[in-house]
């Protein structure tokens, strides 16, 4: 596969692919409120056929070929091979629902192939935003909807912001990044995201911000185990090769943190976005 990402390619597929493989049921548990309002404002219907974006382990896939059924059907594309081989491994048994290693932003779908496209958090990381978006308005169909969720901004966050501070505290700070680069936080600014969906060509474009908790069932222990291996404070630790002892004090001070949460739900803002191509 030749990419236009091929660092995200290689982050996805050796770095962080095999530990969202790892994790798959704690990080889907915890961001489906996301996935339920992507799925609701997506509109999919009996018999649709569905374009999912960077589709991860195919979560997101499998929900929505359960709302199309066996008359739809869902490509799951995503620039990761470890999350696509375990995305197929779910989808075995459901001939409705198949999965493509590709790049989205610049592979050649089928034109107006698709009466939906969706994605939960997986279109903030091509190296061209309008291109690829440009790229998967040319595979909907007239009248079709793209519906995709983002983080919102920063501070918003705290499922990002408290453990990449607590890790920074123990360890120092690791190297700055370019918050406007491919990364999670690069379509935070809703006005900017829906320019970019109109220039590239599609219209009836929305975006909001919405406010949601984000629970695991196991409250802010099970959050804190979770944000030891996937987010910033993995990638600090992984820095500095924090010892055991480091380690122990950072998810111990995980834990009290999440758990000052009311419930121990971490709050959480997304920006959901909606666009049609006309």
């Amino acid at each position: 596969m030749t990419s236009a990402n091929s660092d995200q390619e290689e982050f996805w597929t050796s770095n962080a692919g095999p530990t969202w493989v790892e994790q798959e049921n704690d990080l889907d548990q915890l961001l489906s409120p996301v996935l339920d309002r992507v799925l609701e404002n997506g509109d999919l219907l009996h018999g649709h056929s569905v374009l999912d974006i960077g589709c991860g382990t195919g979560q997101s896939t499998l929900r929505a070929g359960a709302l199309v059924g066996h008359t739809g059907h869902v490509l799951g594309a995503d620039i990761s091979s470890t999350m696509i081989a375990r995305a197929k491994q779910r989808a075995e048994d459901l001939p409705h629902v198949d999965f493509a290693l590709v790049d989205a932003e610049a592979h050649s779908f089928a034109p107006a192939r698709f009466d939906r496209a969706i994605s939960r958090f997986g279109v903030m990381f091509f190296s061209d935003t309008t291109a690829a978006f440009r790229n998967i308005a040319a595979a909907l169909k007239p009248g079709g909807r793209i519906s995709f969720a983002t983080w919102g901004q920063t501070q918003a966050n705290p499922w990002f912001t408290l453990p990449a501070a607590i890790a920074k505290a123990e360890l120092g700070a690791p190297p700055k990044t370019d918050p406007d680069a491919p990364g999670p936080f690069a379509l935070r600014d809703i006005d900017k995201t829906c320019s970019a969906l109109t220039t590239a060509g599609l219209t009836d474009v929305t975006g909001t911000a919405q406010n949601l908790r984000l629970t695991l069932p196991g409250g802010a222990d099970q959050i804190a185990n979770l944000s030891m291996k996937v987010g910033p404070a993995s990638g600090t630790m992984k820095h500095f090769a924090a010892s055991q002892s480091a380690r122990d004090r950072i998810e111990a001070a995980m834990r009290k943190a999440f758990g000052e949460f009311d419930d121990h739900a971490v709050p959480a803002e997304i920006n959901f976005f909606t666009a049609t191509k006309s």
